[in-house]
């Protein structure tokens, strides 16, 4: 009578269930997994509301697909011209003499330009010995000097940019970097007018007759 009463019971609960899912019943399942190939880290359940028609839903995600991408480092620096002439210098008067440069870069820290004199001076062509500069070496003091400013608006579009060319110095060794230009951000190669450098000549009286020459080296840097 017992095992009767079990069997009939376990009927029943088999016939509750089938009644239960024929009437569309919402329940959760696991019917599949997101992951990727050779990659058990990502692996996720897709779920199925258990429902079918119009309502039914499954889904699931597959997170944290990464994207990677290089942009290689450009530094590009255009002088306007290969030489400054001074013309004939005059004792006392400054003689002066220009070209420009502009900068392109895509540096997150921008860059700088130094501007070396190959020789500490304006040398005397045919005897390297005498020097147009603020030394006494030769017996007579003059003025060499380098000057920059900043030429036209800023290229640059990137918040934050600043820049400086400010320098005014006096030239008399082969060694040392002035710093003509820096900036703090990347900028565009637009055109050659970023920076304006000039050159100024001032000779004495005395300074013997010549030709007299000397050459600059420009040193660009990037601070990616």
């Amino acid at each position: 009578m017992i095992k009767t009463k079990i069997k009939k019971a376990i009927a029943l609960a088999g016939i509750a269930a089938i009644t239960t899912a024929s009437l569309g019943t919402a329940f959760a399942a696991q019917i599949g997994t997101g992951s990727v190939t050779g990659d058990a880290t990502f692996d996720s359940p897709i779920n199925w509301d258990g429902t079918y028609g119009n309502t039914s839903n499954a889904s699931g995600s597959v997170s944290d697909i990464t994207v990677t991408a290089t942009v290689e480092p450009t530094l590009n620096m255009e002088i306007s011209t290969g030489s400054i002439d001074l013309g004939t210098l005059v004792a006392g008067v400054e003689s002066t003499g220009s070209l420009f440069i502009e900068i392109g870069t895509n540096a997150s820290n921008g860059a700088s330009i130094t501007a070396r004199s190959q020789s500490g001076g304006l040398t005397n062509i045919s005897d390297n010995s005498i020097q147009i500069n603020d030394l006494t070496t030769d017996g007579v003091a003059e003025s060499y000097k380098f000057y920059s400013q900043t030429g036209a608006t800023a290229d640059s579009t990137v918040s934050g940019f600043t820049q400086d060319a400010s320098l005014n110095t006096e030239v008399n060794d082969n060694t040392t970097e002035h710093t003509v230009y820096t900036s703090n951000k990347p900028q565009r190669k637009d055109q050659v007018n970023d920076i304006e450098f000039t050159v100024g000549a001032t000779i004495d009286d005395q300074t013997p007759a010549g030709d007299y020459q000397d050459q600059i080296t420009f040193t660009v840097t990037g601070n990616f």
